[in-house]
């Protein structure tokens, strides 16, 4: 059974993800109605797939006719930083028992923002605690793409400009996640990772299609290096 404070304190801290996850899943529902498919796909999506930006993806590409396994392959792009985030998250998982298996099919940006910059509750339970926040969120993205889908099907309706919520819903969760780690390295990074591979497209040397892993690659690398100098550092101050 849920208990009660975990199911208080998950509410709370998924409240900024509540409103992004409503925000963006009620154009999804939209846009897939428009498309020509049924309302009751949305949910099932949702609940199986459960992946925002590779939702919207698939949609757009079953639309055009596209062939299966190129959608595979896309999809396995477009979704590869997942990979990164389950390696990060090794230690944190170790001993939460069972409930690992959904951590790990719920594991979007926004829940691996959450589960990164919170701390355990000492009379909680990690797993359940952990597992509680990735339930919430699972559950609001569920929801809004019923209510976009039903929205869609009942009445006509213009979202232009509402997928900017996705941006303003990653800036909430990036300042609570610097003030909960103090930490400004990794978001300072990737900005200016992100800027090198925008900057590297404008001049005609990186393809637009490769701006995202260049980003990716460049940034981890850097932090890697370092981490790495700062580990040696420390390493060399405990031999002195």
């Amino acid at each position: 059974m849920l208990d009660q404070s975990n199911f208080h304190r998950a509410i709370k801290t998924t409240i900024p993800v509540f409103f992004g996850y409503i925000a963006i899943g009620i154009p999804f529902g939209l846009m897939l109605v428009n498309a020509g498919y049924p309302w009751w796909l949305a949910p099932i999506m949702s609940v199986l797939m459960y992946a925002g930006a590779g939702q919207y993806m698939a949609v757009g590409l079953y639309a055009a006719g596209t062939p299966l396994l190129a959608i595979l392959v896309a999809q396995f792009f477009v979704n590869i930083r997942h990979i990164f985030y389950g390696l990060s998250l090794i230690s944190k998982f170790k001993n939460v028992g069972k409930i690992r298996y959904f951590l790990m099919f719920a594991l979007t940006d926004e829940t691996y923002a959450l589960l990164t910059g919170v701390n355990v509750p000492e009379d909680a339970d990690a797993g359940e605690y952990y597992g509680t926040i990735a339930l919430f969120d699972w559950l609001y993205w569920i929801t809004g793409s019923v209510i976009g889908a039903l929205m869609g099907t009942l009445i006509p309706y213009d979202f232009a400009g509402v997928d900017f919520a996705l941006t303003a819903l990653f800036v909430v969760l990036l300042i609570n996640q610097i003030k909960a780690s103090h930490d400004i390295l990794p978001p300072l990074t990737g900005i200016c990772t992100a800027l090198a591979a925008i900057i590297l497209f404008r001049l005609g040397i990186l393809p637009a299609q490769h701006i995202l892993l260049t980003a990716i690659a460049l940034g981890l690398f850097v932090l890697t290096v370092m981490r790495s100098r700062k580990f040696h550092e420390a390493e060399k101050e405990k031999t002195e």
